[in-house]
Formats: C-alpha cells, structure tokens, sequence
C-alpha cells in the first residue's frame, strides 16, 4: 500500500494509519482503505494476508447496505468515480478495499454483543463468576449459548488495551439515553447478523460495533461483521464445551498463542502455511456472508 503517496495528495488534509487501515481526512468526509494487514492482542503481524483487505472492505459494505433499516451509518460509496479526482490515478491500491465515508466524532466505546461464551468472556467466567462484572449462573460451559444476547462494552483505548467495562460503567460514562440506545441498536444488529447467518450454517458467536455522531445522529462506523470484528463458527462442529471451528482470525490467536508467543511486540513471522489457511477462511466468510460466489481472488 503506498500509504506515503495516498497521504501527499491534494484532496487529503490529514492522514492516520492503524493496525489494519488507513484513514485519509478528505474535509467532510473520510477515505478509509482496508490493507491486509493482520493483528493479534493488538500487535500486528509482519505477514500480510493476501486480499484480507478487500473481503473485510466488501463484507462491510455489504452490512452498510443491508442494516440502514436498522440504523443510518456513515457509508457513501466504494466506487472510484465518486472519490476525489486525484485519487483517480491510484485505482490499483483503492479499488475493492476501500469506501468513502462521512465524517462522523466518534463515541469511544466499542458496543460488543455476545451470543455464546467464548473469548474473554470464558476466561472472565472462569475466574470470576462474572461476564461484564455481571453475576452469570453457576455450570456454564464454553460455547454456551446465552438465553440472550450479552451488551458487555469496552473503553476504546488511543493506544495500548482497550478496556472492558460494565453496562453500568458505561451509563456512569456518557448520557444514559445515547447508552441505552446504543445498547438496543447492537443488539438489534447482532441479531439480524445470527438469524441471517444461521440459514448459512453461520453461528455469529460474538462481535463488536462502533458508532460516531453527525449533530444529534448517531450513526453506525468503522467495519461491521467482519472476520476481524467478529468470531464467525462453523455450526456443523459447533459443540457445547468445545471451542467450534472459526472462518475468523482466532485460527491466528490460537496458532501463535500454541507457538508459545508471549503476546507481547514484536509479533511473530508467520509461516507461510499460516498465511495461506488464514486467506482461506476469509474468502469462505465472504462467500458465505455476501452470497457473492463468482469474485475471483
């Protein structure tokens, strides 16, 4: 990605790279492009993951586009026609991973909703009892499915972890009406996400939402429903007291946390065996998500 470049073009007033993209300030709104970067416990990789950035790119505007019932997001276009001039003649590094968005303020929080215990939550139930400081009944199992849906958010953290938090915190934190509503809002969208999904054999085991506001709207942002954003298993090895298989990036946490790597920078080369299953699953949620099965990779 010639991040550099992108970045010295006339239409862009300033420019951001995270750990997977890159954020160009185009005045009222933003260009966001999706690299096939990948990262784990927050470190990134020095492998890329070969077309990562696309699928993520396109599984989120798919969601954009079949969610603006449930609440309006920030997505304007992914076609190159409606992007800034000077922009035209990068067509190879922004065409199919990336959109043009509006500029919303972001609310800093990450709005996570689990279905099934698994993740952190698992660790936090084994130690604790709790899931989101919430008292959860005794004998649950990993994988389990919740009655319902758990809102267990987390601080979204400039640098370094983010933080989990309680409902509770988070309503101590900012105006409890935009909390609740946030709160519903994910839910919603977890929901429509696990029924849609389902029908593909898809059991949406956890994922995360983000949200910015434009005067008093608040809209949804970032990416939705994505491998990255999410734990997506495969339904026909689901089994409760197991962890299922994943078409997400866990297939990424388990490997280098079984390597021994003690999570902390720099990150590991992954092998080349590694990389290429990784890409296979991610092509495998796109089809499944998207319905899109004549995209050649």
């Amino acid at each position: 990605m010639t991040f550099a470049k992108i970045s010295a073009l006339h239409s862009v007033k300033h420019a951001w790279q995270g750990k997977v993209r890159d954020i160009y300030d185009l005045g009222d709104k933003l260009l966001i492009v999706t690299s096939d970067r990948i990262s784990a416990f927050d470190v990134v990789f020095p492998n890329l993951i070969p077309d990562k950035g696309k699928i993520l790119n396109g599984i989120s505007v798919y969601f954009f586009q079949t969610t603006k019932d449930i609440i309006a997001n920030h997505f304007i276009s992914d076609s190159l026609s409606d992007y800034p001039k000077d922009m035209q003649e990068h067509k190879a590094e922004l065409e199919g991973r990336s959109m043009l968005v509006r500029k919303t303020r972001v609310i800093p929080f990450e709005c996570i909703v689990r279905g099934y215990l698994t993740g952190s939550a698992w660790n936090e139930y084994k130690k604790m009892g709790t899931i989101g400081n919430m008292m959860m009944p005794d004998g649950m199992k990993e994988s389990q499915k919740f009655p319902n849906p758990l809102f267990t958010p987390s601080t979204k953290a400039e640098s370094g972890h983010d933080e989990n938090i309680s409902y509770r915190d988070m309503l101590n934190r900012m105006d409890a009406k935009i909390a609740s509503f946030l709160k519903n809002k994910s839910i919603e969208l977890y929901n429509h996400a696990h029924d849609k999904l389902f029908a593909e054999k898809i059991l949406v085991a956890d994922t995360k939402f983000e949200f910015g506001t434009i005067g008093h709207d608040i809209l949804l942002i970032d990416e939705v429903l994505t491998p990255d954003s999410s734990r997506f298993w495969d339904m026909d090895g689901y089994e409760i007291g197991k962890t299922p298989l994943s078409y997400d990036k866990q297939y990424i946490r388990d490997f280098v946390t079984d390597s021994g790597w003690d999570k902390n920078p720099p990150a590991p080369e992954l092998p080349e065996a590694v990389v290429m299953k990784t890409r296979e699953k991610y092509i495998q949620s796109y089809k499944l998500i998207t319905g899109d099965t004549e995209r050649k990779w």
